[in-house]
């Protein structure tokens, strides 16, 4: 941008030395023809004094020596002719060749014409650098109105154009040099001008990555520009401030709960000892399961605060073995519900990503499939390994969504507008896109074929050289996964 302002400024001080410059150079040239015209004018006249004796007497020789020393001494051809255009004298024996040229021709003989009629002759026009015609004045011989003859002399042009062009070059000289003060100052000017612009560039760039304490240096560019910074910091301020409270009421709570947490799990491993049936005893294995699954939910929240933050850590997790463990949890509750829930076998397959985070997305997911597939449906689970990420699909045949629903599934709090009565808050999917992306993974809702919905997790693979011979896909290395309508 500071390149199109620079332009800017650059243009206009180009159009106003131009404006100056061009008319200056063109009087310059106008000056210059109009001072060496006068000056030949004036020798004219006084030939056209000395010419009126001689062509009345016929004495001609010493006005013919006269005109041959002027000539040796400027170069400049003098002719005198009688009234009719009969040439008397002339200042050199080869003056015919100052007529080669069909301009000068032209003008001699309107010269001529104008000068027995009893006017002076002077320049037609500026003379400019290009111009090679020689300059021709002429002058009428007589007094009291009686025209005897005329003296015409040729005068050539060559110093007084390179002169004016002299002139122009100097001009031109102060306008590059104008022009280049210009540009350093327009440079200068521009850089000052947008340098909070750029800052408040970098400033967003940095914030959006994460870094929450970049600021925009104050005092910088315009006063305008400066009160722009100054709101954009206590902006700034404002939400970080309140991003920190969040953070710090998630982490708080996570961390308060934890205290009856373990409390109420110190009550359920008494229990033990009450249990006799087998039955009994599976039941309350399980309920220490979900108990010990409580308290890595809370450090779950723990680690999605921190991660917030770009203070998380990710940990190798082994996907295959996740989604057994979870495929298990959730069974009972789907045979509950008449809905057949599966997944295929596979090798494991290693994934990096921020505690829990697999644990709770599958979770959200299998919960939200048995709650809006419907009695009598499929719910399936599948890993699927690539060359350099892994995707864990959470697949129903349910009713599915429309593609307006699933590009908002993902927002807080939102709900379809038939699952108002249903169980739930709507934060579901929120935090799994949370924990995922920070696990540098997304989430994906795709429509599944012929109906339901496909909720497709991609997390980066913790190594890809070890996965298993077979389960790769035709995915090439450098092509990212596939995207489809995230909320």
């Amino acid at each position: 941008m500071w390149r199109r302002l620079t332009a800017i400024y650059v243009l206009l001080l180009a159009l106003v030395l131009i404006a100056l410059e061009v008319p200056l150079a063109i009087a310059l040239a106008k000056q210059d023809t109009e001072q060496m015209t006068v000056d030949r004018l004036a020798d004219a006249v006084r030939f056209a004094t000395l010419a009126e004796p001689a062509l009345r007497t016929g004495e001609i020789s010493d006005l013919h020596a006269e005109l041959i020393r002027y000539d040796e001494l400027y170069n400049i051809g003098v002719m005198v002719i009688d009234l009719d255009q009969q040439v008397v004298i002339t200042s050199r024996a080869d003056f015919d060749a100052l007529r080669r040229r069909p301009e000068t021709r032209r003008r001699m003989q309107q010269a001529q014409e104008l000068s027995l009629a009893g006017e002076q002759v002077g320049s037609q026009g500026p003379i400019w650098p290009w111009r090679e015609a020689p300059l021709v004045v002429a002058a009428p011989v007589g007094s009291g109105g009686e025209v005897l003859g005329s003296v015409i002399t040729v005068s050539p042009t060559e110093r007084l154009s390179d002169r004016v062009g002299a002139s122009w070059f100097q001009l031109l000289a102060v306008g590059m040099l104008a022009i280049s003060a210009g540009i350093a100052a327009a440079s200068s000017l521009a850089r000052w001008t947008l340098k909070p612009v750029v800052e408040l560039d970098n400033a967003v760039h940095r914030i959006t990555a994460g870094h929450y304490a970049a600021r925009v240096p104050p005092g910088l560019g315009p006063p305008e520009l400066q009160r722009l910074t100054i709101a954009f910091n206590e902006m700034a301020d404002t939400v970080t401030d309140s991003l920190e409270r969040n953070r710090a009421f998630v982490a708080h709570a996570s961390h308060q709960l934890r205290n009856p947490l373990t409390a109420l799990r110190l009550r359920v491993e008494e229990l033990a000892e009450e249990l006799t049936t087998a039955t009994a005893a599976e039941e309350h294995r399980l309920a220490l399961e979900e108990t010990e699954r409580l308290g890595d939910v809370l450090d779950g929240l723990l680690a999605l605060a921190r991660a917030e933050r770009g203070q998380h850590r990710r940990e190798t997790v082994e996907a295959s073995g996740v989604v057994a463990e979870r495929i298990a949890a959730w069974r009972p509750l789907a045979q509950q519900r008449g809905i057949r829930l599966s997944a295929d076998p596979t090798m494991p397959v290693r994934v990096r990503a921020v505690s829990t985070a697999l644990d709770q997305a599958l979770d959200a997911l299998i919960d939200n499939a048995l709650k809006f597939a419907g009695r009598g449906a499929r719910v399936h689970v599948s890993v699927r390994p690539l060359d350099d990420s892994v995707a864990v699909h959470v697949t129903d045949n349910g009713p599915g969504l429309p593609d307006e629903q699933r590009a908002r599934a993902a927002e807080r709090f939102w709900r379809a507008p038939t699952s108002q009565n249903i169980d739930g808050a709507g934060l579901g999917l929120p935090i799994v896109e949370e924990l995922l992306t920070a696990s540098g993974g997304r989430l994906d809702l795709l429509p599944a074929r012929p109906n339901g919905l496909d909720a497709r997790i991609w997390l980066p693979a913790a190594d890809p050289s070890t996965h298993p011979p077979g389960l790769h896909t035709t995915t090439p290395a450098h092509t990212p996964p596939p995207r489809g309508m995230t909320g």
